[in-house]
């Protein structure tokens, strides 16, 4: 077996793959299958690395297996897209596709970019009509009116998330402000159409602020670097780059765009990685596809100070919750705000009595040694 990690490998698998080019053999037949694959699940990149194996020659059934449920999954998920759209469109809902539904085009194959569910951006003021053709498609309620977005299941595999808004206050002031009228940036499909959709400068600023904002709060994994590949390659030589930086700027993230565009353009086509770059990265693979929560807590208490009172200052945050994330998450406090005081103590007893989260936070949050996040 090889001496690299499996990150190492994964990175190789998945470069060939969106590259179009075939992995060496001798490399495949040296790797470590079961080490690749775990670490592919964690970024959900099974389905890419499949496709890089096999061009070596390597046919392992796991991968195979993944990449094939991968497909379908992706072919189901289209089909109820396109059912929930035209039924949108019929109740004179605007909407508009979002983050990996769009990016997904992009990628080589049906289900190369794996997705979890779909995301679309409604008109909030309609957000019970949705529900209603949600449901009137067999779609089941998770949730409803609680964050800034409602949340749907359908079998055998459709999860879908219809957003009010683009951004919450949790994402950070910036990213809610300018995101707070969207619907004035977006362009209809079609004269007449209630689709909406960005220009390709407003895609990408906006697929970067989310981007970012998983970062800089949970961390977020490779999957998002290969999103940053293939829009780079794809969108890059046609936008209007003084428009997107000048954006950018507003939201304070031209710094973090440059550096993750240029990691990802190095990583996936075999450049020379910088000091920083590698920091970065080891960031990025230690994170997952959805981040974890010590680097949520590690970033929230650094941006309130850092040390023994940005800790304090962290926990007090999180326990005084803010009324919007107060009516989404604990209705009944809302409706009687005589309880409030005791929705602290209740959010403890919750961690205690199988709120797995919230316990984690708690452990990260006392364990904090102030790690180097990036």
């Amino acid at each position: 077996m090889s001496a690299r990690t499996p990150y190492e490998d994964l990175i190789y698998f998945v470069s060939c793959a969106l590259n179009g080019v075939p992995a060496d053999s001798k490399r495949a037949e040296e790797t470590d299958l079961a080490a690749l694959y775990k670490a592919a699940q964690r970024h959900m990149l099974t389905s890419l690395a499949a496709a890089g194996l096999e061009s070596a020659g390597v046919h392992d059934e796991a991968f195979t297996q993944a990449k094939n449920k991968a497909a379908r999954k992706a072919v189901l998920l289209d089909a109820d897209k396109a059912l929930v759209l035209e039924s949108l469109e019929k109740a004179g809902i605007w909407y508009m596709p979002l983050k990996g539904s769009v990016i997904k085009d992009l990628y080589p194959f049906t289900g190369a970019r794996q997705m979890a569910d779909c995301d679309v951006l409604i008109d909030a003021s309609r957000a019970e009509d949705v529900r209603d053709v949600m449901t009137g498609l067999g779609f089941e309620i998770r949730g409803f009116g609680t964050g800034a977005h409602d949340s749907y299941t359908r079998p055998p595999v459709s999860n879908f998330e219809m957003h009010r808004k683009l951004f919450a206050s949790s994402a950070g002031k910036k990213l809610a402000a300018y995101y707070a009228d969207a619907e004035s940036r977006l362009i209809p499909d079609a004269e007449g159409s209630f689709g909406r959709h960005f220009s390709d400068e407003d895609l990408y600023v906006y697929l970067t602020a989310h981007e970012y904002k998983h970062y800089s709060h949970s961390g977020t994994g490779l999957r998002s670097l290969a999103d940053n590949y293939v829009l780079a390659k794809a969108k890059a030589g046609s936008l209007d780059w003084e428009y997107v930086r000048k954006e950018l700027e507003k939201l304070g993230i031209s710094e973090f765009e440059e550096q993750a565009r240029g990691l990802a353009l190095r990583l996936f086509s075999g450049g020379e990685l910088s000091e920083e770059d590698r920091s970065v990265l080891d960031y990025v693979t230690k994170s997952g596809t959805y981040g974890t929560v010590r680097n949520g807590v590690d970033n929230g208490v650094r941006e309130l100070g850092g040390g023994f009172w940005g800790r304090v200052k962290y926990f007090f945050k999180r326990a005084i919750l803010p009324m919007e994330t107060v009516r989404g998450g604990f209705p009944l406090f809302a409706r009687y705000p005589v309880l409030l005081p005791f929705l602290p103590f209740y959010r403890v007893y919750k961690s205690l009595t199988g709120e797995k989260k919230i316990k984690s936070e708690l452990k990260a949050l006392f364990a904090n040694k102030e790690k180097k996040s990036s």
